[in-house]
C-alpha cells in the first residue's frame, strides 16, 4: 500500500482548505449530492481523504470535457 492509498478522516477545516469553498457552500453541495457525505462520529463530521481527493480529480476531469 502506498501513501496515496492510505485513507484518513478529515475535519471540516481540512476539507474547506483543500477545496477552497465556504462551509455553507460545502453543506449545500452535500445536500445536493454534489460532494461526498461526511462520516458521522457522534456529533462530529469527518470526510474520507480518498473520497475528497477523488472529488477533486473529478472536478479537474470535468473541466477538460
Amino acid at each position: 500500500m502506498t501513501i496515496e492509498q492510505v485513507d484518513r478522516l478529515l475535519t471540516v477545516k481540512e476539507v474547506l482548505a483543500m477545496v477552497a469553498i465556504g462551509k455553507t457552500k460545502l453543506y449545500e453541495m452535500i445536500q445536493l449530492e454534489e460532494f461526498p457525505e461526511p462520516i458521522k462520529l457522534g456529533q462530529m463530521s469527518r470526510w474520507s481523504l480518498l473520497e475528497v481527493q477523488e472529488w477533486i480529480t473529478q472536478q479537474k476531469n470535468n473541466r477538460a470535457a
